[in-house]
């Protein structure tokens, strides 16, 4: 089931679908792991290549590993620090009110019952299929 992206979580069998937007909020890549699979990983394959100004990210993200990765990659990093870090990063949080920006796109393709549901069993022809929801916002 792992190959397939299904895994457990408290809901039972989920999907996680993990994006990357752009400052207007439209897509431009997807990861689709299990259910029970952490966020943080899929930081760097989500990240690489990718030019840009500013991270944003929630604190979930806010790890050494992809704090100097995004340095690295010359971009602004916009992830509150979580409240246990010995040493507390600053926080701009006048561009952190924009991180609702991938949410409201995650919203937009669940209006699309196939998404919201998933349907497909195969990982890969739910992986097109939110694809094909997201090149029609790109035609918007």
């Amino acid at each position: 089931q792992e190959t397939e992206a299904i895994g457990h979580s408290r809901g039972g069998l989920t999907t996680k679908l993990h994006a990357l937007c752009d400052a207007l909020g439209l897509p431009l890549r997807f990861i689709l792991t299990a259910g029970q699979v952490a966020d943080c990983p899929q930081a760097e394959p989500l990240l690489a290549g990718i030019a840009t100004q500013n991270v944003l990210r929630y604190k979930g993200y806010d790890s050494d590993v992809i704090v100097n990765l995004i340095a690295q990659a010359g971009a602004n990093v916009v992830i509150p620090p979580k409240e246990n870090r010995t040493v507390q990063r600053h926080c701009d949080y006048a561009p952190y009110c924009e991180r609702n920006l991938v949410e409201r796109f995650l919203n937009k393709i669940k209006h699309y019952r196939a998404v919201a549901t998933r349907y497909a069993k195969r990982a890969r022809n739910y992986l097109a299929f939110v694809t094909l929801v997201s090149a029609s916002l790109w035609l918007k």
